[in-house]
């Protein structure tokens, strides 16, 4: 097989990972708690992420800090992308939980692809007038998805919407950072900060989980549980984030993008099959309407907003 198509496949199972790992979120996050959850998962990423730093070492994908300055900069940039991390998960989490529908909360998450380019159009990155198309469908297609009767957006709603927009400030935050320190140390950093952080609200709204009489404990035993938890850990954490590294490193960014895009189709997938959801057809629709809009905002520029060459403009 071409390494392209490896490198491809690669992208396509990150997505994957990613896309029905929103039912390891759906059924973990209500067995032992949204923060409880999110602190146990991110600290399994970090550690999972240890041994893989020392792989990608020896395969000439690291980049070790060789100064103070150097490891400064990779312990703040990794911190801070941590802090936002952990509002975006924590708020995608707890829609998830009170929303009770992982393939919807899927999408609405998935927009943070076309948050991604509006937010930065105000720190100087340009944003195309597809962008701005993009995001109007996307509303649609949220409206469609999330609004039902006279009863307005609902409230998980509105904090999915929130948990997108932090996911498009930390994947800023990330470009910014990349170029300069190792990523797969930088996740390790995020998801060990994102993991204490979360683990402050978890001592104090979810103490059950860990009473000293040790029954509280049994219920990271049960299968929804222990499963849900080491598959966002192992998986979604660890292993998809390397996956998209070492993918994205290979393959054109365009098709990169339309690659792991397709998280949100998984979700909805995952959804069905594990959880047993149906969505009505007006949220199928929406469904629809958000993914072409990503669609839309990802390479709308290639094909519909091209700018015109010479020859096509007969100059």
């Amino acid at each position: 097989m071409p390494k392209k198509a490896v490198y491809s496949l690669m992208l396509l199972l990150t997505a994957a990972i990613w896309g029905f790992a929103f039912v390891a979120q759906s059924a973990g996050g209500d067995a032992v708690g949204p923060f409880t959850f999110n602190c146990i998962r991110c600290m399994i990423g970090a550690a999972v992420l240890l041994p893989v730093i020392a792989l990608l070492d020896k395969l000439g994908y690291g980049i070790k800090p060789r100064d103070k300055g150097s490891r400064k900069k990779l312990l703040i940039s990794g911190s801070l992308i941590g802090i936002v991390l952990f509002l975006a998960t924590n708020l995608q989490q707890l829609g998830i939980t009170y929303g009770r529908n992982a393939g919807k909360a899927g999408f609405i998450t998935a927009c943070y692809l076309i948050l991604v380019p509006v937010i930065g159009s105000f720190f100087g990155k340009k944003c195309g007038l597809h962008i701005w198309i993009a995001v109007v469908i996307a509303m649609a297609g949220i409206w469609l998805l999330s609004i039902t009767g006279s009863t307005g957006l609902a409230w998980p709603d509105i904090l999915l919407l929130l948990s997108a927009l932090a996911f498009a400030v930390q994947i800023l935050l990330i470009d910014s950072f990349v170029a300069e320190v190792d990523g797969i140390r930088m996740a390790a950093i995020q998801f060990l900060v994102c993991g204490l952080l979360s683990g402050i609200p978890m001592l104090i709204l979810e103490s059950g989980s860990w009473s000293a009489d040790g029954k509280a404990f049994a219920v990271f035993a049960a299968p929804d549980a222990l499963i849900s938890i080491l598959y966002a850990g192992l998986f979604s954490c660890g292993v998809a984030y390397t996956l998209q590294i070492v993918g994205q490193k290979n393959v054109p960014p365009t098709l990169a993008s339309l690659l792991m895009s397709f998280e949100s189709v998984f979700c909805v997938l995952g959804g069905r099959i594990f959880l047993g959801e149906k969505l009505s057809v007006r949220q199928i629709a929406g469904c629809a309407v958000v993914f072409a809009a990503i669609l839309l905002a990802q390479f709308g520029e290639l094909f519909f907003f091209r700018p015109r060459t010479k020859a096509e403009t007969g100059q």
